[in-house]
């Protein structure tokens, strides 16, 4: 099966790794990208997003020819498209857009030959896998030759090159026999099990498995809120009550982000409004998690400004989505330090793994720790829980939204 050719459609956070895993494993590997600043990137053997490993990868892969990167797609046997499925913002309940799935889908029409394999790895609606065959269809593939599936990725930021590899796969086809073919495809590089079920049923373990985490963070930060009235340590509090053997609380956060857990609970809200309370309400809770930390920080600095006669610099420790990565999709932290700049606050953050930002100044951890500013913790970045980090963020009254001081 090695010998097959696969084309790799979008070169993100799961493509590029993706790409870089099959190449190291002997395939040979064209990922396609619509961006030429990160196919120049990677055909130099670099990368353009932040992953441990992830550059030695690529790396090697082009060093050996496996990997080859380009804007126009080329004839293959294996197909994955691995492109963005964001949300249409403004509606009460945000819908999901597949239009990106769509034109990949449609530009692989027309090199698609018998027997080729097609995988949808994107986050997507349930259906989404069955669109594609229509599409091919449309376009006068026969449809009755090829094998299309559906795989939806399932690896942690931080950890993707290593997950990519042991995690469990589920693979759904359109029929038995492409999830047979798509299966024995992922067995090739995948050591956790491979589970073969249906397209649509593999479409919402995804969503499912984002769902319930959207949840189980939503319960912990409604504790937050209602210890902050009633004056107890939320953290304290979590870490008793889950001495219970049936009870893991997660931790509270300035609320939930990343491209995954912030988003695909609406794919499933939009498909089902009326029987989707729980999600709804837990999406809910989350995005205000975030308005309630961005009101806790003003607070903060108009007391202090009201003291002093001076408004305060306020600085945001954080600003990924999550620790240790420089992603900042969907991130609550990036949204608090907007908002706030938005609102004629002198904003300064801190975060060690960008070197820019567009719209917020960043600055260096040693040189904001300061008694006349408000500290704002809202990355549990490793670079903030050092002991005598930690120490000097406790001196200075920092607020911390994440637990990065326990």
């Amino acid at each position: 099966m090695k010998s097959l050719s696969v084309s790799v459609i979008g070169l993100g956070y799961i493509g590029l790794p993706t790409a870089a895993l099959l190449a190291s494993n002997g395939y040979s590997v064209l990922g396609v990208d619509v961006n030429e600043h990160v196919v120049s990137t990677i055909n130099q053997g670099k990368v353009h997003i932040i992953e441990p490993d992830l550059e030695e990868f690529v790396k090697s892969a082009v060093s050996t020819n496996l990997l080859k990167v380009s804007t126009k797609l080329q004839p293959s046997d294996v197909y994955m498209i691995c492109v963005p499925t964001p949300l249409h913002e403004g509606d009460l309940i945000p819908q999901p857009n597949i239009e990106y799935v769509m034109t990949a889908a449609q530009s692989i029409a027309n090199l698609v030959k018998p027997n080729d394999l097609i995988i949808l790895e994107s986050t997507s609606p349930i259906g989404t896998t069955e669109q594609i065959n229509n599409v091919m269809h449309d376009a006068g593939v026969h449809v009755d030759k090829v094998h299309i599936a559906y795989c939806p990725e399932r690896v942690l930021p931080g950890k993707i090159m290593t997950e990519l590899v042991e995690n469990d796969r589920i693979v759904g086809g359109i029929t038995v026999e492409a999830t047979k073919v798509a299966a024995s495809f992922y067995k090739t590089f995948v050591r956790g099990d491979v589970f073969e079920t249906d397209a649509k049923t593999a479409e919402m373990c995804k969503l499912t498995e984002n769902s319930f985490r959207d949840i189980n963070i939503a319960f912990a930060n409604e504790l937050s809120l209602i210890c902050e009235k009633e004056e107890v340590n939320v953290w304290d509090l979590i870490q008793l009550a889950n001495r219970h053997p049936r009870v893991n609380i997660l931790q509270p956060g300035a609320g939930v982000g990343g491209h995954c857990i912030a988003v695909d609970p609406w794919f499933l809200v939009a498909g089902n409004k009326k029987n989707s309370r729980l999600i709804q309400t837990a999406r809910q809770v989350n995005d205000y998690k975030t308005e309630w930390v961005i009101e806790k920080i003003k607070s903060v600095a108009l007391d202090m400004f009201k003291h002093a006669g001076v408004k305060p610099m306020i600085v945001c420790l954080g600003l990924a989505f999550k620790p240790d990565i420089d992603d900042l999709r969907e991130s609550p932290a990036l949204k608090v330090a907007t908002s706030l700049i938005m609102q004629g606050f002198n904003i300064v953050a801190v975060e060690p793994n960008i070197d820019s930002h567009p719209v917020i100044k960043l600055g260096k951890l040693n040189e904001v720790i300061k008694k006349d500013v408000v500290l704002a913790i809202l990355v549990k970045h490793s670079d903030f829980t050092h002991q005598s980090i930690k120490e000097q963020l406790i001196a200075n009254n920092a607020i911390d939204f994440c637990g990065a001081l326990i």
